[in-house]
């Protein structure tokens, strides 16, 4: 049946024939592209609210992401965060980020970011349980909400 085929066809060898290699123009074109797609200001601020919550000595930091991190996230991370986000959202279609792909990015930004202190060590925290902390207790505003809603509207991504 439908299962079968699935799974014989992903699981046989494949000898895919390309039609074009990419050049490196193609590289760079893709590159200036992602930095075209525009972010919101609330999304954009969600991404800089995980950053600081992973500084130890900034108010905003979670008590257990302080006693776990000896060193947090620079604002080069949100700038990342940022990035990964537009290409993200391109690569799943669409012309907007959303807080989703903020988060979706978050991992690979910030895991080699933060530097864990003994206390994580002596708790089994490592980088990714302290991303996940933020991820979990940084909150995505109403307005962040709100704002992928009404974008999702604009471009038809969003039935009522």
């Amino acid at each position: 049946g439908e299962e079968y085929d699935v799974v014989r066809t992903t699981t046989a060898t494949r000898n895919p024939t390309f039609e074009r290699p990419i050049s490196g123009e193609d590289l760079i074109a893709f590159q200036r592209l992602v930095r075209t797609v525009p972010v919101a200001e609330p999304v954009m601020r969600h991404a800089l609210d995980i950053v600081r919550a992973s500084r130890p000595k900034d108010g905003t930091c979670p008590e257990s992401v302080g006693k776990w991190v000896a060193f947090g996230a620079s604002v080069r991370a949100a700038q990342y965060l940022v990035l990964g986000g537009k290409a993200r959202a391109l690569l799943a279609g669409r012309t907007w980020v959303g807080t989703e792909d903020i988060q979706a990015m978050a991992h690979p930004v910030l895991r080699h970011r933060i530097i864990t202190n003994f206390n994580a060590e002596a708790d089994r925290i490592g980088p990714d349980d302290v991303v996940e902390y933020l991820l979990e207790h940084v909150p995505v505003s109403d307005a962040d909400v709100e704002n992928q809603v009404v974008a999702g509207l604009f471009r038809g991504e969003v039935q009522e």
